[in-house]
């Protein structure tokens, strides 16, 4: 039976996370979770499982949670974050990283530190924190398996294959919640409709990352860290139906592929049982779906946003934490309807082009890079 700590179990992934291990009551038992902003649904996870831990955002959570518990141990803030990941660090346990944001960075060098599996939804991990990571997993017997749909799918693409084959990785994408609106009907558009995926149940800002397609660029960042190719080997197209995942093209002309219903449980579960395959509760794909599916080149000048990103980790060092970080902060701004959607683009552009690069930014620079940019671009709203 494996033991699993959830970072974000409110979230999309943490609730999908919980689902698969309800149906496997002998294959998994849950530990531990945090949750930050849903308070009443992480008291519903705590009622519900005998946990032994629990990392929550304030005092205020944390009385609630006492009063249900009072045996349970409880952790508050970034720091409870970062001691959760490495709770009782003697044991094999499992942490899903499904946190949104760069605060997922630390807990994740955390639980490598310790010599602990981590399945990773968090992708500002690697985008701003790639190198780290990578240093960090060569001193360490960890394993970092990706829980994302696209990564996944190289994953298995890729297993048992030798890399130095592989011509490309091409990662599709649905084109989110606009890909049917030009350029120039933009302007103007609504959070509700921005938040309106057509394939998709996922959070706010996933959401909003997927309609500016920058969450494409960041999955082409962590797929070269993952698969350690260099970043002109990988590449994204738009696939509307979203029932590709992922394709490996190889030097002798081969393509493979990965397909299945869009339903997040399937990678989660993938990773959860690997190396095994077992029964899951995803969706399961209805085949004559295959009749109609439709592949497009992405226009960097309609999504410029994924353009960013590319250029952004060509440039290298602390310019994918200003990516990052300006991202993070126009979407909030966005959400909070401060901004047009249109600005989220400007202000990663405007944020690029001002900033002086560190080669091989430190944890603390990232840190502190992080949150000079995120402090001043919101006072400027």
């Amino acid at each position: 039976m494996k033991k699993i700590l959830i970072l974000g179990a409110t979230g999309s992934i943490g609730r999908q996370t919980l689902e698969i291990i309800d149906a496997n009551p002998l294959d998994f038992k849950l530990i531990g979770v945090s949750g930050f902003n849903n308070t009443s649904l992480l008291i519903e996870i705590i009622r519900k499982y005998e946990l032994s831990i629990a990392s929550v955002k304030d005092s205020i959570q944390a009385e609630k949670i006492k009063k249900i518990n009072p045996n349970i141990k409880i952790l508050i803030g970034e720091q409870g974050l970062i001691d959760f990941a490495g709770f009782n660090p003697e044991e094999d346990i499992t942490l899903i990283n499904a946190l949104v944001g760069m605060v997922g960075l630390k807990p994740t060098l955390r639980a490598i530190g310790i010599n602990r599996n981590v399945l990773l939804a968090n992708k500002e991990t690697l985008v701003v924190g790639g190198h780290l990571i990578k240093e960090a997993l060569k001193k360490s017997s960890s394993n970092l398996y990706p829980i994302d749909s696209e990564h996944s799918a190289i994953w298995q693409l890729l297993n048992g294959e030798n890399k130095s084959s592989v011509k490309r990785l091409i990662i599709t994408a649905s084109g989110g919640s606009f890909r049917d609106k030009a350029r120039t009907e933009l302007e103007d558009v609504s959070l509700e409709s921005a938040l309106n995926h057509p394939n998709w149940s996922m959070g706010s800002k996933i959401t909003i990352d997927s309609a500016t397609m920058i969450n494409k660029g960041f999955e082409i960042i962590e797929a070269v860290y993952l698969f350690d190719l260099g970043i002109d080997k990988v590449e994204a197209i738009l696939h509307q139906e979203s029932l590709i995942h992922s394709f490996v093209e190889f030097e002798d002309g081969s393509i493979t592929a990965q397909i299945a219903e869009h339903d997040m449980r399937l990678p989660i579960h993938y990773a959860m049982y690997y190396p095994e395959r077992k029964e899951s509760i995803a969706n399961k794909l209805d085949f004559m779906k295959l009749n109609n599916l439709h592949f497009k080149k992405i226009d960097f000048n309609r999504y410029p946003c994924l353009s960013y990103a590319i250029e952004a980790y060509k440039i290298g060092g602390s310019m994918r934490t200003v990516l990052n970080a300006a991202n993070e902060i126009a979407v909030r701004l966005f959400i909070e309807k401060k901004i047009k959607f249109l600005d989220i683009e400007r202000i990663i552009k405007e944020e690029m082009e001002r900033h002086q690069v560190i080669t091989f930014p430190s944890l603390e620079e990232i840190y502190t890079i992080d949150s000079e940019i995120k402090t001043r671009i919101y006072n400027q709203y």
